[in-house]
């Protein structure tokens, strides 16, 4: 078998709307299509043997053990290698289900597709589960625990952190988009102008001096203890000269920690004589330049939880440590210990390993105690000085227990630190008592406290302390997303978007919009390319300064990677055509409308699709549309309109001449096609289609007519605002035509248009693109024969794994069935070629540049024509 491509997608797709990560494995199974599992040996067999868990795949059957009687009965190995690679991701810890494999038009070539919680892990497992299966066909051994034990490291490697994930999971429930800024955890929530980061547990909101503050301890106690806090008495110094003076003016016992430290590094507690103080100031060092050294004081570790000025929870933090049986080891009992299901590689677990190091050491030393020593039964032996749970720690729920006072003195620090989320570590006998009276004091204040100890204590009651952050960043009223009009179809997009974004921006509105040309905010291009793919969604998207986002959303990058966006509130499908067919398992116009629907199934329950009723594709998308829907249409009697106006529903249609919205029976005429300068006085049906999709998007969101009619009138096509879609260069004897006419339909529509044009001569210039299909090429070539007295071919570009003899040779095929006689040039250096048209075009000719067949085109033009009027 061979793997022949890995694609991930990230977003609605078309595999499923709601599944946004999914990874697509395009593999060919080669001499295995001819054996499916029940016709190999014992193959069933060492598949349960390998993988038990398998038992609980339901399959087809829809019962336990459905997958394995599949298995009997004789199903294809990408089904096999589906389930093996949602099954070993749920073995690492990544517990996903949904799983599609289907054959593509190529024999023995399939689609597995399976769900996944980590990127890289989901890439893995792709690729484990066909080592796996050919293992099993062969009857090799197999290293299973390699696979899951690699898998669980790429998942600690990617996954976001308890803390982190909790607040995105919190936003998740509440349907706040979210999106990872970096590879670590870094996380902005919202859209656009109404987003906000940040950073573990650290807000955009969080006071930058408030964290220098609490990242220098001894600033801390000074500022606490001059606000009558209750702080641990102590002094900081930074050579081992200054040791004798500090033990002198403290006494023992005592603890040590770095002045920069946290999670417990560095630090020594109880240390009781000059020897051992000695060591722990050596040891702390390690981690800062500067020692705290403080009274020890007895009683046990508590961690408060304030955020947004509220004290939301507070733990019991009791140190790593294990209970003597009189018969095994310290290190048996640790081994015994870390068998506990709860505890795990770093923060992949409610609990963490116990790992040996220096400070567990030299607390078995403090008891005479080695590794090696048997510990008396019902002992308790701690392995750690502090209580975190990076360490192995444990955490007891006490929220509920915590007295007024205390509760009131947290908020307090919390104020007077200036944090917004902190974390308060507390020693004390309790916190049922004011820590006034039981001689309790405040230890630390952690900017970016963990939140694990709090969301899954080992004892007590589990608490949601993601919610009152998402409460803090999102107030009741304030919004999270901003509006999102998507527009896909074959032809027409990008004019269609661009519009669009024109009537948004002339209402005061900052919009950002993607184009096949470029990324925009406002006037403004700040990304060059075709750039109609997810990454580009997400761009605009992550602009702060964006109010609006306005998507042409193509065939390319829903295929390659789904879209970049979960919901849209305004769909539009401006048509769906011949195009891009043969390519990437797309093969007819049904399986292109497939792909479009996709951004209709993203639109929210509430929004609106728009589609073209005119295109019986789009009106079949209509029926699986879970949204509101409208139509427009260059026909006011085309019967998708009747019917649907007659059940009160909204359209816009071309009728006498005039843009009109048309809701139940009602017509409010929005302008007079000649009025409007994108239609060319109306002579190009296309562009009035395009105008329709802009008029009824942006009356559907709900401005004005007035205001879109003022738009329309405004909106210029010109290499400046519709670059690439029929711009006219008025030379002094000639004209020149740049359109990105790239399809049979685009080719169509400019034919059309040209017939509306006088001229002594109609020069055109074409090219065909080498990933289409034989007939398409051919077809646009025919096309261009019936519009054309003279051809030019520059196959310059657009190659994609053909020759240019090979396109070339298509399309003079084309030309000759149509006229065989007609006068055809081949000039494949584009500077070249447009030099020799403007060189010999003659007096009153047109000439026509499609498919941006010269490299630049707009801009070599507009060169010429500034040197003709000597600009």
């Amino acid at each position: 078998m061979k793997i022949l491509g890995i694609q991930v997608l990230r977003g609605p797709n078309i595999w499923s709307v709601n599944r946004k990560k999914l990874i697509q494995m395009r593999l060919d199974l080669e001499d295995m299509e001819q054996r499916p599992t029940n016709l190999i040996d014992g193959f069933g067999d060492r598949l349960e043997k390998m993988i038990p868990s398998l038992f609980t795949h339901r399959c087809s059957k829809g019962e336990p053990g459905g997958f394995f009687a599949r298995i009997k009965e004789g199903t294809w190995m990408g089904h096999v290698i589906e389930h093996i690679a949602l099954e070993i991701q749920t073995l690492a810890g990544m517990d996903t289900g949904f799983g599609r494999t289907r054959q593509t038009k190529t024999e023995g070539t399939y689609n597995v597709v399976f769900s996944y919680l980590e990127e890289k892990a989901g890439i893995y497992a792709a690729e484990a589960s066909v080592r796996i299966a050919e293992a099993l066909i062969d009857n090799l051994d197999y290293d299973l625990e390699f696979d899951i034990h690699r898998l669980r490291e790429l998942r600690q490697m990617e996954r976001l952190g308890p803390s982190t994930g909790s607040i995105v999971d919190e936003a998740i429930a509440r349907d706040i988009p979210w999106i990872r800024l970096n590879k670590s955890s870094l996380i902005q929530l919202g859209y656009g102008k109404n987003q906000v980061r940040f950073r573990a547990t650290m807000t955009e909101r969080t006071n930058s001096i408030a964290v220098d503050i609490a990242g220098d301890k001894d600033e801390t106690k000074r500022i606490l203890k001059d606000s009558a806090i209750p702080v641990a008495n102590g002094v900081t110094i930074s050579d081992i000269s200054e040791l004798d003076d500090a033990i002198e003016s403290i006494g023992f016992p005592l603890v040590f920690k770095p002045l920069d430290g946290n999670h417990g590094k560095g630090a020594s507690i109880n240390v009781k004589t000059p020897e051992a103080a000695k060591l722990a100031f050596e040891h702390a060092k390690q981690y800062s330049r500067r020692i705290i050294i403080e009274s020890f004081i007895t009683g046990y570790d508590f961690r408060i939880l304030v955020i947004d000025n509220k004290m939301v929870a507070a733990a019991l933090r009791v140190p790593a440590h294990v209970t003597g049986n009189g018969t095994a080891t310290v290190q048996q009992l640790i081994d015994k210990e870390n068998e506990d299901p709860r505890r795990g590689y770093g923060h992949e677990n409610v609990l963490t390993e116990i790992l040996v190091d220096r400070d567990t050491l030299d607390l078995l030393s403090k008891k005479n105690y080695t590794l090696e020593t048997v510990v008396p039964n019902g002992e308790l032996v701690y392995l750690k000085s502090t209580a975190n749970l990076s360490t192995g720690g444990t955490s007891i729920d006490v929220t509920d227990l915590v007295h007024p006072q205390n509760i009131f003195i947290s908020e307090r620090i919390s104020r007077i630190i200036g944090l917004d989320i902190c974390g308060i570590d507390v020693m004390a006998q309790n916190l049922t008592q004011p820590l006034t009276e039981n001689g309790g004091v405040i230890l630390e204040v952690n900017a970016a406290p963990g939140f694990r100890m709090h969301l899954a204590p080992s004892e007590g009651l589990p608490r949601n302390v993601a919610a009152p952050v998402i409460d803090m960043l999102y107030p009741p009223g304030k919004a999270n997303r901003i509006p999102i009009i998507a527009v896909t179809g074959t032809n027409g997009k990008t004019t269609t978007t661009r519009l669009i974004a024109h009537i948004v921006k002339s209402n005061g509105t900052r919009v950002g919009f993607t184009t096949s040309d470029g990324i925009y905010v406002q006037n403004t291009m700040l990304m060059k390319g075709d750039t109609t793919g997810p990454v580009s969604a997400e761009f605009i998207l992550r602009d702060p300064t964006v109010e609006f986002a306005v998507l042409e959303t193509a065939r390319g990058g829903i295929l390659r990677a789904g879209l970049g966006f979960k919901r849209c509130d305004i769909g539009v499908v401006t048509n769906i055509q011949e195009d891009h067919l043969g390519i990437a398992d797309i093969h007819s116009l049904n399986d292109l409308a497939r792909v479009k629907a996709v951004v209709i199934g993203a639109v929210k329950r509430d929004g609106w699709a728009v589609l073209n009723a005119d295109n019986k594709y789009c009106v079949k998308i209509a029926e699986t549309a879970d949204c509101k829907v409208a139509y427009f249409s260059m026909d006011e009697n085309n019967p998708v309109i009747v019917e649907h106006c007659k059940k009160g529903g909204s359209a816009a249609i071309y009728e006498n001449g005039y843009i009109t919205i048309k809701k139940g029976d009602w017509k409010i005429r929005v302008d007079k096609v000649t009025h409007i300068p994108l239609t060319f006085g109306g002579s190009v049906d296309f562009m009035i289609q395009n105008v329709l999709a802009a008029t009824l998007s942006t009356f559907l969101w709900g401005y004005k007519i007035e205001d879109i009619r003022m738009s329309l009138e405004t909106f210029i096509p010109s290499a400046a605002q519709t670059p690439g879609r029929m711009n006219i260069f008025k030379f002094k004897e000639f004209k020149i035509l740049v359109d990105f006419a790239h399809n049979s339909n685009g080719f169509n529509g400019i034919k059309d248009y040209l017939k509306t044009i006088e001229a002594t001569e109609h020069i055109g210039v074409i090219s065909g693109t080498g990933d289409r299909r034989d007939e398409d090429i051919k077809e646009t070539a025919r096309i261009s024969a019936e519009m054309f007295d003279k051809i030019i071919i520059c196959q310059e570009r657009y190659l994609r794994g053909r020759q240019p003899q090979e396109i070339i040779d298509l399309l003079i095929s084309g030309i000759r069935e149509v006229k065989p006689n007609m006068e055809i040039i081949i000039n494949n250096d584009s500077a070249d070629c447009l030099q020799f048209l403007i060189a010999t075009a003659k007096s009153g000719s047109f000439i026509t540049i499609l498919s941006d067949t010269i490299d630049s085109a707009i801009e070599k033009v507009t060169e010429y024509l500034d040197k003709e009027f000597g600009i």
